[in-house]
């Protein structure tokens, strides 16, 4: 039966791997960021209803979230998708040295574009094997917008779009041939605004109140919290307005990014409470005003073993990628450029015998070992939300030459590459032939949701940020803090 699935996934998605190809490479060159990929969700959601899906648009308040559906009846297999390019990120296709195609414009640093569309070609494949079989079943699509910063996924599963669901499949491009088996950082995305009054710097200083100086004292108190938080914690701040470029004018207003990280939603939660003590302490201290609003939130990473071994059985037997000698030859051009930090860090990862083997030969010819720990990723996903709700299985496929670093410009010149391209579709089979599995074989589902219930040990989903708070492109919620006083929440 395996092999089986195997041969009939591999035929379909190869016999149409131009639409998915095409896919990602419009997406890659519409690089739209958080909440606002309107081209790129408009062509997956058109792509999706060609091919027969029923498609709900703007689902949990997300004005770029969808949901595609084929099919009636359980089980019900979903299929993640995402397409956020990252800002500041531009970069020319196809060349090893940096070359921005607008400089200062957004580009695909995470490879999303990849993702949404191989995640597209599981679904089609899942619902091709369901139409040639008469299967009872249902697939479903998930569109899901602002990965990077933002989270659409948390807003999805805090709107129940998950409940119904029996397994959740996703993937990320990698620069090898993976299945992961790893927890990752819950965390809380939180921008602060401190308003104060303006005044002659030098004339009148006091009648000033900085909010740029209750800025840079939030940050200091934070940074003396660190000494007194888990070790495993992080937290990561940026000034967003310093309020202007006058030294002789007291800054009117001044604002902050914060983000909260910890190995469990809980931590984040209780270490977020102590940075807003803080950020309320700077107010009190420099007579200002101080609000804040969310910007996004994830929980952490839920693995389950039982849907990862049968996914690490399929990427096994899937016949991989064959790299030509150019593909070899951008990849080694893409390596060489490369920093050394980043080689060496690749290398603690893999070993030493595979850190010289694919120094040689930079593309992943091969499957890494199932993991038989769970490591916890140093960064956070929105796919942890999901997780937390239903089994949830990821794969990482070969897209990038070895050591590439993500979020750098390196990823984005290799995001139309040919050989991402057969790693994309790669990682749409390994999904597909792991769901069609599930399909065919209620007691894996049920394994599955067994071990779900017993890593959550008794504790329910808990959304990372508050029921009133809406996506950005909709509304937001804020609090305010002055010298002695604090406002309930208001939606603008």
């Amino acid at each position: 039966m395996k092999k089986d699935i195997i041969e009939e996934v591999t035929a379909y998605i190869e016999g149409t791997r131009d639409l998915f190809i095409d896919v990602s490479d419009s997406i890659w060159d519409f690089a739209e960021t958080r909440f606002e990929e309107f081209e790129s969700a408009d062509l997956l959601c058109k792509t999706l209803e060609q091919e027969g899906f029923a498609v709900e648009k703007g689902v949990a308040g997300l004005a770029t979230g969808f949901v595609g559906s084929f099919g009636s009846g359980s089980p019900v297999i979903a299929v993640l998708g995402e397409f956020d390019a990252l800002a500041s990120l531009s970069q020319q296709a196809g060349t090893a040295v940096f070359d921005p195609v607008v400089p200062g414009a957004n580009g695909h640093g995470c490879g999303h574009n990849l993702l949404g569309a191989g995640s597209l070609a599981a679904a089609f494949a899942i619902k091709n094997y369901l139409q040639q079989h008469g299967l009872s079943g249902t697939v479903r699509y998930y569109g899901c917008p602002a990965e990077e910063s933002g989270s659409g996924k948390a807003y999805m599963a805090r709107a129940g779009l998950f409940q119904d669901v029996d397994v959740a499949f996703c993937w990320h491009p990698a620069t090898m041939n993976v299945v992961m088996h790893m927890s990752s950082l819950a965390n809380l995305h939180v921008h602060f605004k401190f308003t104060g009054r303006s005044a002659h710097a030098a004339a009148a200083p006091h009648l000033g109140r900085s909010a740029l100086d209750a800025v840079e004292l939030m940050n200091v108190g934070v940074n003396y919290l660190r000494e007194h938080m888990i070790s495993d914690a992080r937290i990561h701040y940026a000034v967003t307005n310093s309020g202007g470029f006058a030294p002789n004018v007291v800054q009117a207003e001044a604002e902050v990014n914060y983000l909260v990280r910890a190995p469990k939603s809980s931590q984040v939660a209780e270490l977020f409470e102590r940075v807003l003590d803080v950020a309320r302490g700077a107010a009190l201290m420099t007579g200002t005003k101080m609000s804040y609003h969310y910007e996004g939130g994830a929980s952490n990473l839920i693995p389950n073993a039982a849907l990862e071994g049968k996914m690490h059985e399929f990427l096994s037997e899937l016949e991989l990628p064959v790299y030509t000698e150019d593909e070899l030859a951008f990849a080694q051009e893409i390596f060489a450029m490369i920093p050394e930090e980043d080689k060496t860090s690749a290398s603690r990862q893999t070993g030493k015998k595979a850190h010289e083997m694919l120094s040689a030969r930079p593309l992943a010819g091969f499957v890494a070992p199932i993991m038989d720990t769970m490591r916890v990723m140093p960064a956070s996903t929105d796919v942890g939300d999901v997780s937390w709700n239903v089994p949830t299985a990821q794969c990482g496929t070969a897209t990038w030459a070895y050591a590439t670093p993500i979020h750098a410009w390196q990823t984005v010149a290799q995001g139309k590459s040919s050989y991402a391209h057969k790693g994309m579709l790669l990682a749409g089979k390994v999904m597909a032939c792991t769901a069609i599995a599930a399909l065919l074989d209620p007691a894996l589902i049920e394994q599955a949701k067994a071990e779900l219930a017993e890593r959550l040990e008794g504790e329910s989903y808990v959304s990372p940020f508050p029921d009133d708070v809406m996506p950005p492109n909709l509304s937001f919620s804020s609090k305010t803090a002055g010298a002695a006083t604090e406002q309930t929440p208001v939606k603008v």
